[in-house]
């Protein structure tokens, strides 16, 4: 889409000079040029010919045969005279010609890395200052207490972690158990819902452990993350494979078409790469008969193979396939994923890296400017009754919160969809890294969630909208997608601040009524203008979220 604006633009500016970085001289051309120039001025500004030479020279290393027609001479002696005009200029000239600025949308530069690395060198000053601030207070550069957040039963987050991961593993021997039932096991009966029960009780379990424990609010939010990704990739993989259980049952019990059902294969959400509409042409061309049961077999064997050809189900049902899975940076499973040619170290070297240098930076962001402002605020509250004063001090709380939770907000992208997806992609070779789309370009909230988490977006629309839509309107589908969405940021605040309050549940369901405004006729069209408010309700609704959470 944006390529078809820049040509659009282009065909219509093209009376425009864009920079071309291509077409900049060299340094011995820049000096070529000077040293022709001062010989054009000593000699008058002309360059003389010579009656004797037998060919003309441009002065570009053009020459002109002796043989050439009179017009020909003409207009090189013409070019000769105007370069040689230009040249003899004694006050040094300013090339002015119709040009687009670096910003302007027309222009073809598309490269603004010296501000992301700016944003790292201001993040830096950050912490130097703050360094230097601490150690004129406590003698210290850090605080040595957020630090110990961290490392307070550790171990315990550790095996609980590894439990956790491990245990998602039950679900391939519970899939082969489904695959080779032909009882009230198999999935299409009622080992779906086995599935779901054996889903629920493991979320619960995992999701109180925290709490059972007392842990420290960091360990809390790590493992409710961890568990709600892994919640999603079993979801995943328990669903797709009792898909495609269902659908070799299906072929193979065509094999006596008489007693087989014969209702059209109802394909499960796949990947862009899939070649359904190659393989459809082709079994019409080998079956010009048009055989409904020779169709509906090679449909469903497409289905049982992967988007590149290479793995047919059952032959993912293994430990080594979940295993791979499980560290893909991916929450949709398929049968087969695209992969680079080799492992980078240094790569990888370089986002782990850069994992605990965010993790860092934000601890020092909430310890310095986010802990302080919400410990002051709470403490101010408990002594003023009335009631707009506490507004006031809720307010003042709101906008010495907002440029932190900005920063926070970019760190918190960064670290898990730049570093953190990037490494274990890199561990993976995992090729597919579009992890986000321009997010920071959108117009609406509905934008901002198909492009800010494009692995959880691809989850939802696969196993909440996609999968309801047959049993619910396209409307309602909707509706329970931002309602499962909502409910896990819901969890999410409600571990970081053990406060079931409602306030991101309210936030999460309010960005329908707001999309719609913003796609009225009132509003439609303007980029610019909902762009703005994209930005501002995101960055106030942030410190607001957690004024709320902690204040009220």
């Amino acid at each position: 889409m944006a390529s078809t604006v820049a040509s659009h633009a282009s065909a219509v500016h093209d009376d425009l000079l864009r920079p071309d970085v291509a077409k900049i001289m060299s340094s011995d051309k820049i000096r070529n040029r000077r040293r022709e120039s001062r010989t054009a001025a000593v000699n008058g500004g002309l360059v003389r010919n010579s009656s004797e030479s037998s060919i003309e020279s441009s002065g570009r290393a053009t020459p002109i045969p002796s043989d050439a027609p009179p017009s020909a001479k003409s207009i090189s002696h013409a070019r000769q005279q105007l370069r040689a005009s230009n040249k003899a200029r004694i006050f040094p000239t300013v090339r002015y010609a119709p040009r687009v600025s670096h910003f302007d949308p027309r222009s073809e530069h598309r490269d603004f890395k010296g501000f992301f690395v700016l944003f790292w060198i201001g993040l830096a000053i950050m912490v130097i200052t703050t360094g230097l601030r601490n150690i004129k207070d406590t003698g210290l550069p850090l605080r040595v207490r957020p630090w110990q957040l961290f490392t307070v039963k550790a171990w315990q987050l550790g095996l609980s972690d590894f439990a956790m991961v491990a245990s998602t593993g039950l679900v391939v021997p519970m899939q082969k158990l489904f695959r080779s039932s032909t009882g009230p096991l198999a999935w299409r009966n009622y080992g779906m819902s086995i599935h779901i029960l054996f889903q629920t009780l493991w979320f619960a379990l995992w999701i109180n452990w925290p709490f059972m424990l007392r842990w420290t609010w960091t360990a809390q939010v790590f493992l409710t993350l961890h568990t709600i990704v892994f919640l999603m990739k079993m979801h995943s993989y328990a669903f797709y494979n009792g898909h495609l259980g269902t659908t070799e049952w299906r072929l193979t019990s065509l094999n006596d078409p008489d007693s087989a059902s014969k209702h059209a294969a109802v394909r499960y959400p796949r990947t862009p790469l899939s070649p359904s509409k190659p393989s459809k042409e082709k079994s019409q061309e080998e079956k010009p008969d048009d055989d409904p049961i020779a169709t509906l077999r090679d449909d469903l064997a497409v289905e049982l193979t992967s988007p590149f050809g290479r793995v047919t189900y059952p032959e993912n049902l293994t430990y080594y396939n979940f295993l791979d899975y499980m560290f893909c940076p991916t929450l949709c499973y398929e049968l087969e994923y695209p992969r680079t040619d080799k492992f980078r170290p240094m790569e990888f070297f370089w986002k782990a890296l850069a994992v605990f240098g965010c993790v860092f930076l934000m601890t020092i962001i909430s310890e310095e400017y986010i802990v302080p402002v919400l410990t002051e605020s709470a403490l101010r509250l408990k002594f003023v009754p009335g009631l707009s004063d506490r507004a006031l001090i809720i307010a003042e709380t709101i906008s010495n919160l907002l440029f932190p939770f900005m920063i926070t907000f970019l760190l918190v992208f960064l670290v898990i969809f730049e570093y953190v997806l990037g490494a274990f992609a890199e561990i993976t070779c995992f090729a597919d890294r579009h992890f986000y789309a321009d997010w920071w370009n959108s117009c609406d909230w509905l934008e901002f969630s198909r492009e800010w988490n494009i692995p959880v977006h691809n989850f939802l629309r696969r196993h909440i909208y996609s999968a309801s839509l047959p049993y619910m309107p396209r409307a309602w589908s909707m509706a329970l997608t931002f309602i499962v969405s909502a409910l896990l940021h819901e969890l999410i605040m409600g571990c970081i601040t053990k406060k079931l309050r409602g306030y991101g549940f309210v936030a999460m369901m309010l960005q329908g009524p707001i999309v719609m405004l913003q796609r009225s006729p009132l509003l439609r069209g303007k980029k610019l203008l909902n762009n703005i408010c994209f930005w501002c309700s995101m960055v106030l609704g942030l410190s607001l979220e957690c004024a709320l959470y902690v204040l009220v």
